[in-house]
């Protein structure tokens, strides 16, 4: 399987309940459900901040200017399209004062309208409870490290 670094960022959204917004993505190559916040590539030129604003209004809809800095780097290791990323992404966090935002999903590609398949604002105690694997595996890490200050600072609190 062909190995690539990829430069990405990625938003971890959160509504006025705390609750973490993931899309469910199926993986064309193999048919695979996932989990994982929004984002995507870093167009040339882009700096990580301005590539998470863009992806966050193309797969969302969402107001880009809900992303706050600094983001954080996380290392990657997945598989996706018959491909192997492997290499940091820049995650970033934003905050929405409403509960569950609706979103839209205007700005899509059409590889990305065909594979999106739905989006939820969970619950953090509940990630784990999904049925499709959730990217990056070790998600509630990031967010503690982007907002340490929600009821996720705990990891034994429910």
């Amino acid at each position: 399987m062909e190995t690539t670094h990829r430069p990405a960022a990625r938003v971890i959204c959160l509504d006025a309940a705390h609750r973490v917004l993931l899309l469910r993505w199926r993986d064309p190559f193999d048919g695979r459900w996932l989990w994982e916040p929004p984002g995507g590539g870093i167009d040339p030129g882009e700096t990580p901040l301005v590539a998470a604003r863009r992806e966050l209004a193309e797969e969302t809809g969402l107001d880009p200017a809900a992303i706050l800095g600094p983001g954080v780097p996380v290392d990657r290791d997945f598989r996706w399209n018959g491909k192997r990323f492997v290499g940091p992404e820049h995650f970033f966090v934003a905050r929405f004062t409403a509960e569950r935002p609706p979103l839209t999903r205007t700005g899509l590609l059409p590889d990305e309208q065909v594979n999106l398949d739905a989006h939820r604002w969970i619950a953090w105690s509940e990630l784990a409870g999904l049925p499709d694997p959730v990217e990056p595996p070790h998600l509630p890490d990031v967010l503690r490290s982007l907002a340490p200050d929600g009821p996720w600072a705990d990891p034994g609190r429910t």
